[in-house]
């Protein structure tokens, strides 16, 4: 899960907040993380009972019927999960970028600052995420296996890198966060420790304050769960199946709220929401957890070891994500709602390879988009909406699923956690669609999630027709569980 790109990212969405009065991230975070609960217990549940390839596409499209299955699956989550790919790619350029300013080398800085920022340098940033992207996927292709074993090693190296900042940070304490801003100061910041806590006067905790800033962690955090599920029939084991979302879900919750909290403990809460919302520190010097273990660390060895776990947990996330899609397109076209060429598995490599090839091409895209037209990753927030939106009828689809297959005590708690899922679902939907200035409200966003559902719509019509000349009716796929 994101937790790692949540930490360096946060400043970005922290200076966009119209007000900063009571938004404690730490109590965010467990708020997510409670909310989410019903989540937790609905994919569990599902996937233990339906384990296939495709994960929650399955279960959608079998309940809502193949029509509706099928498009909001296409539209809400492997379209969105490119959009969020894109998101995190730039996120890891930017984290390579910071590291290298952090490092105290000032030439990164046009990778480190957002587009629209003066100095950035959009080709620059362009270029290296599609070569991350690129190598990503080619790796996939050529050794499936090397790819799920990338992901564990990168994801591991981020959380002890995560657990080693969190420790620098409470060892250096308010004085190391002090000398560290003074030294800032000394190269140009222009702000002190104590100016900086001073320009922050609410209180500590707002309900409202903080319930405004969830949006951030449910588009990075607490509804990507859904990485198991995706590939639950190529998981060993029933214990497996049953205890990895808990877990993925615990282990994300612990470490962005003990990050977070560290900033707390040894910055202050005045100084670190001000610092996280104030310009000249989030676009010039990268604030934000990582950059502050770094510059407190005083030990050079420490420092790049934080700042190389930095980028290779955004590095992670990519690699998980191509697979999950991949998964997805798979299961999508082995029910011939997409083109049967995407389930194609190469036999000299045992790879999907057309369905990376397609996340290749649309993700660079979306990256380009991104990079050069609004010049900022927070541009994407505004398509997580449509994955919002999915989730709501994942959430009603477990609630249907309950009702009719299940009985007794797992029929009550599957309508229960998915009628409850579906409500977390539509309040945060509005959070993302009424303050678009702050969640990537855009065309090019917008667009992207409604016209990826009407075209998903189109495709299944003409799959159906151009299948039923063959003798074949696809809405027959959907009456019952593929096979593994």
């Amino acid at each position: 899960m994101s937790a790692g790109a949540t930490l360096g990212t946060v400043g970005f969405t922290m200076v966009l907040l119209p007000s900063l009065t009571g938004v404690n991230l730490v109590y965010a975070s467990i708020i997510g993380f409670l909310l989410s609960i019903p989540q937790i217990i609905v994919y569990t549940m599902m996937t233990v009972r339906i384990p296939r390839t495709g994960g929650d596409y399955v279960w959608i499209s079998r309940t809502l019927g193949g029509l509706f299955g099928s498009s909001i699956a296409f539209s809400g989550f492997i379209l969105q999960t490119m959009a969020f790919l894109a998101l995190i790619d730039l996120a890891a350029v930017f984290a390579i970028g910071s590291v290298g300013v952090s490092l105290g080398y000032e030439n990164y800085l046009p990778l480190a600052l957002p587009g629209n920022v003066p100095g950035a340098d959009p080709a620059g940033q362009f270029i290296l995420g599609a070569v991350i992207f690129a190598a990503l996927i080619a790796i996939n292709i050529a050794k499936p296996k090397v790819g799920y074993k990338l992901v564990s090693i990168l994801s591991i190296t981020g959380i002890i890198a995560t657990l080693v900042g969190i420790f620098v940070l409470i060892g250096a304490g308010t004085t190391g966060v002090q000398n560290y801003i003074s030294f800032l100061n000394s190269i140009g910041a222009n702000a002190t420790y104590t100016s900086i806590a001073n320009s922050y006067s609410g209180s500590t905790f707002d309900l409202n304050g903080t319930l405004f800033i969830l949006p951030f962690f449910m588009a990075f955090v607490y509804p990507w769960a859904v990485g198991g599920p995706a590939v639950a029939s190529e998981i060993k084991g029933k214990n497996a199946l049953r205890w990895n979302i808990l877990i993925a879900s615990v282990i994300a919750l612990l470490l962005m709220t003990g990050a977070f909290a560290a900033m707390y403990y040894v910055g202050g809460f005045n100084f670190t929401t001000a610092a996280l919302a104030n310009p000249t520190l989030v676009y010039n010097y990268s604030f934000n957890f990582w950059t502050l273990a770094m510059g407190v660390s005083n030990n050079i060895a420490l420092s790049w070891f934080i700042g190389i776990g930095w980028i290779l947990w955004n590095i992670s996330i990519l690699a998980y994500g191509i697979i999950v899609i991949s998964r997805y397109l798979f299961a999508q076209a082995f029910d011939r709602f997409l083109p049967e060429k995407l389930a194609y598995i190469s036999p000299r490599y045992s790879s999907p390879v057309v369905a990376h090839l397609i996340d290749l091409i649309i993700t660079i895209f979306l990256i380009a988009g991104a990079a050069f037209l609004y010049g900022s990753l927070v541009s994407l927030y505004g398509a997580v909406v449509a994955a919002m939106i999915y989730f709501v009828f994942v959430g009603i689809a477990a609630a249907v699923y309950g009702v009719r297959k299940e009985k007794g005590s797992s029929k009550l708690i599957l309508a229960i956690c998915g009628i409850a899922m579906a409500l977390v679902y539509v309040f945060i939907t509005y959070e993302f669609v009424a303050y678009p200035a702050v969640w990537g409200g855009n065309p090019m966003a917008y667009g992207y999630v409604g016209l990826g559902f009407i075209f998903a719509i189109i495709v299944y019509q003409i799959s159906k027709a151009r299948n039923m000349k063959r003798g074949i009716n696809i809405s027959l796929a959907y009456q019952e569980i593929p096979p593994e």
